[in-house]
Formats: structure tokens, sequence, C-alpha cells
């Protein structure tokens, strides 16, 4: 397993998720370290760990829903090695 620097663009999210504590992903463009075996592997994970996040704060109907729509706005810009 290799870790990944992965980069995110939250630009067009950010306003809609300010009741949620994001914690690493709390910025415009976040980077994040994710375990992963390849690269298609590294953003699905950082996908998958950004929305328990948000589902772990406020499991409802209405919260799924805002996941849903948000996970289409958001851009990965960046994967690349850590070492690298």
């Amino acid at each position: 397993m290799i870790i990944y620097n992965v980069t995110l663009d939250l630009t067009l999210v950010i306003a809609r998720l300010k009741e949620f504590r994001l914690g690493e992903f709390n910025s415009l463009c976040p980077t994040v370290f994710t375990e992963a075996g390849n690269p298609d592997d590294a953003c699905y994970f950082t996908m998958c760990r950004f929305s328990d996040i948000i589902l772990k704060q406020k499991e409802t109907a209405t919260t799924a829903l805002l996941l849903k729509d948000v996970l289409h706005d958001i851009r990965i810009t960046k994967v690349r090695p850590k070492d690298a």
C-alpha cells in the first residue's frame, strides 16, 4: 500500500457544508493523506472518508440528499504519492 496526497477543490460546496465539522477537509483546497493500492482507490477512499465525516454527524435523509448533490461538485485536482 502506498500513501497518496489527494488534493480536492471544495470551492463550490464549502458554503453548503457550514453546519458540519469537516476536520481535515475544512478548507477550499484541502490536501489529505490516503493509503491505497493505486491512485483510483486513493480517490475513492478519500471521497468515502469525506462522506463518512458528514454522515456520522447527522444521519438523516436530508443530509444524504445534500451529500449526493455535493459529491457531484467536488473536484479532485491532484493525486500523487507522498514521497514524490
